[in-house]
């Protein structure tokens, strides 16, 4: 395999080159052998696409910050292969690709299966906390707590040598790669465009799963017009590895009733005419799974005329200091101090963190230091927190404490070096 350029995906292919092709997409921490028990019966009738994230399965590591990015690149690499249009499954995280794809991509998509998938994966700040984590005390500590997110106790004893492969498995990705990824499941939130997704759509999830379970699974059924759910017993998040036979029964069941026409055995590609492209009805029922929909919590009301900074602003302050923090703030606003908070999410976060001469790293250092000089602990214990997650180590931000005793004095210095402590073990404490 030659060397993958920084825009496309390493891949490998199985199948009959005259088949259709369906793509199956991995899962934050996993490589594309996650599939290796699906694939001998998808390729009785398909031709499979396999692909690894950046800096998984020894791909080369370059990062990707987001679903879009990874989405681009995926599609950067089937266009170079020729492939116009395929069947897409994906978990997890490549279940998020799958739901881009058919967001922004549906010519290109003829049928979706999303497995242990959700429209938005917990809170932005578990996955950057995650990141901070990773990026302290490297994979070790996700490596071993992996066997207890993806499967069940039962599983995990009865099976040693599939446990250390999964935790082998993320041990050897590349940590910047790992952190990229948790940004992008971070910054994911496709609640308010589910009804957009106009492809047939297999929503699959174990019913032990305890990261994206059966209630996010039925939020996707809700929410997704032409949408069927399937819960397999017995299964945690990699459900894939832990229920392979009933997961590969699934997908075949789905994509050979539900795959649209038009596929072009001279070319090897699927090819649908425009009309087979239909606009999506803007309300309809999901079809096995009564369920009530669940609307996403309200945005915070934009300002009566405030300009775009505060929606900028918003944004920045959120990614910064955490979804947690603002919201508190936010909600604890009235009519007295609600001016100030418009003030300050405008003016701070949206007119000068969000201008592009610094990065946030720069910008997080330049604040510590500020705070120290001005004696605000409590303010400073937000923002080293907001500096972690903004990519400084603790010896970097030791290194910024160190300088301040020169700067502004040792016993501000003491001070704070007291509050960021605390701070730090907190923050990079790995989670039991």
């Amino acid at each position: 395999m030659s060397e993958t350029p920084p825009n496309t995906l390493q891949y490998r292919f199985d199948g009959p080159e005259d088949a259709p092709v369906l793509i199956l997409g991995p899962s934050l921490g996993t490589t594309w052998h996650m599939w290796d028990r699906q694939v001998p019966e998808l390729t009785k009738q398909w031709r499979v696409f396999r692909f690894d994230l950046p800096g998984h399965g020894g791909a080369p590591a370059h990062p990707a910050g987001s679903v879009a990015d990874l989405t681009t690149r995926l599609l950067a690499t089937l266009e170079s292969l020729g492939v116009q249009r395929f069947g897409y499954a994906g978990c997890a995280l490549g279940g998020a690709v799958g739901i881009e794809l058919a967001l922004r991509h549906p010519e290109r998509l003829a049928s979706l299966a999303l497995i242990a998938a959700s429209p938005r994966f917990g809170t932005a700040d578990e996955f950057r906390r995650r990141g901070v984590i990773v990026r302290t005390n490297g994979l070790d500590p996700i490596a071993r707590s992996a066997p207890e997110r993806w499967f069940t106790g039962g599983f995990a004893a009865a099976q040693p040598a599939i446990t250390e492969w999964a935790v082998q498995m993320v041990r050897t990705t590349d940590p910047g790669c790992y952190i990229a990824a948790c940004e992008a499941l971070a910054s994911f939130d496709v609640r308010a465009g589910l009804g957009s997704v106009g492809v047939p759509t297999l929503v699959l999830v174990g019913s032990e799963d305890q990261v994206t379970g059966p209630a996010e699974a039925r939020t996707l059924v809700a929410g997704i017009p032409d949408a069927r759910l399937a819960v397999v017993p017995g299964a945690s998040h990699l459900v894939p590895v832990e229920q392979p036979a009933a997961v590969t029964d699934l997908l075949v069941r789905h994509f050979s009733t539900a795959w649209q026409p038009g596929f072009d055995t001279a070319t090897g590609h699927v090819a649908l005419p425009a009309a087979a492209v239909k606009p999506v009805p803007a309300v309809a029922p999901p079809q096995q799974v009564p369920v009530a929909e669940i609307a996403p919590p309200a945005a915070p009301q934009r300002p009566q005329g405030g300009p775009d900074a505060y929606d900028a602003g918003l944004k920045v302050r959120r990614e910064v200091l955490g979804d947690a923090h603002v919201d508190g703030v936010l909600a604890g606003t009235d009519d007295f101090s609600g001016d100030f908070q418009e003030l300050v999410t405008r003016y701070a976060w949206g007119e000068v963190w969000d201008r592009p001469g610094l990065d946030r790293r720069t910008r997080s250092c330049v604040t510590l230091t500020a705070l120290v000089a001005g004696g605000h602990l409590e303010e400073l214990a937000l923002h080293v927190r907001a500096a972690l997650r903004n990519g400084l180590t603790p010896d970097e931000i030791k290194e910024v404490l160190l300088q301040t005793a020169v700067y502004c004095g040792v016993p501000a210095a003491n001070s704070a070096f007291r509050v960021a402590q605390q701070v730090v073990r907190e923050e990079t404490t790995p989670q039991e």
